[in-house]
């Protein structure tokens, strides 16, 4: 297994620098340095030249007994490491990825490793179609629906608010916020008194983005979203909260979703002066997914190496 961060860790060694300085390479040679990435490399979770840390840390204790649980973006980085905390703690889970089949098929390996069932949906989140889809089949397969883990997202990099396309754009809203709202109307009517909602929002919500405008306003969108609809469902005995998590190693970045240049120093700007890894935002997901948090709802945990952020 590999070697798991400990609490209060600041900084990296230099096994884990080089690996994202490799990974920055990598990105340069297939990218170049033009100010947006349109086709960024495709590589497996498994072959980063730094590995992202999914498995879980600690033995499992029925908190997810008997629960079903969508996680879009489940394939690979947090979403995976979700998948995989969620496995342990008792919960079969419906895993939806794009277009990286391997990772998905890895991640339903993990799954069914920690003794659960598992499927794995290809969708895009972004198509009003992709809900109804997504939601047929998890509960045809698995039987019912009791959490929903909105994580799908993508961003693409651009210093210049000019440089974000039209068709940019509307694929980085579509993605990151029209497809919760599609997922959700799909859910809702297999969703019973006690089940949660969890959605990714970001830490570029509260700081923001210079160089990703686009994904940072659809985060503030996200942050809205996960408010509002908590006041809407929260009598129906439906809890809705968030994640925003800091700088996370996982393959958005190395994979085109920030410049090589800042690949290289990732996360270094934090308090804890490093990236943190899926398996310390899984736990967030855990605990607001169970009934630990049963009198949380609305809320946002924040998950993101010691930075201050106001709500």
């Amino acid at each position: 297994m590999a070697k798991q961060p400990k609490a209060g860790k600041v900084g990296e060694n230099k096994k884990e620098k080089s690996g994202k300085r490799a990974a920055a390479t990598k990105l340069r040679r297939a990218v170049g340095s033009g100010k947006t990435i349109t086709n960024p490399p495709a590589d497996r979770e498994a072959d980063l030249d730094r590995a992202p840390k999914w498995q879980p840390r600690y033995p499992g204790s029925g908190r997810l007994d008997g629960k079903v649980a969508i996680v879009t973006g489940g394939d690979s980085g947090i979403g995976r490491a979700v998948c995989a905390l969620f496995a342990r703690e008792g919960a079969d889970v419906a895993i939806v990825y794009l277009d990286n089949r391997d990772d998905a098929d890895e991640t339903k390996a993990i799954v069914e490793g920690e003794g659960r069932r598992a499927i794995v949906i290809k969708a895009d989140v972004g198509k009003a179609s992709a809900g109804e889809k997504i939601v047929a089949q998890t509960v045809d397969k698995l039987g019912r629906l009791d959490i929903l883990v909105n994580n799908a997202g993508e961003q693409h990099p651009a210093e210049d608010i000019r440089d974000i396309s039209a068709e940019q754009l509307r694929q980085t809203f579509a993605t990151n916020i029209f497809g919760m709202f599609y997922l959700v109307q799909a859910a809702l009517p297999h969703l019973k008194k006690g089940a949660a909602i969890v959605n990714c929002t970001s830490v570029t919500m509260y700081q923001g983005s210079g160089g990703l405008l686009d994904y940072s306003a659809t985060k503030g969108a996200i942050t809205a979203f996960t408010r509002s609809l908590s006041e809407n469902l929260v009598g129906k005995g439906i809890r809705v909260n968030a994640v925003a998590p800091g700088p996370i190693w996982t393959p958005l970045n190395p994979r085109g979703g920030a410049p090589a240049d800042k690949v290289a120093t990732f996360g270094e700007s934090t308090p804890m002066k490093r990236p943190g890894e899926p398996n310390e935002v899984a736990p967030c997901f855990l605990f607001l997914a169970c009934d630990d948090s049963s009198y949380m709802s609305g809320q946002v945990l924040h998950p993101n190496g010691g930075t201050i952020v106001n709500g």
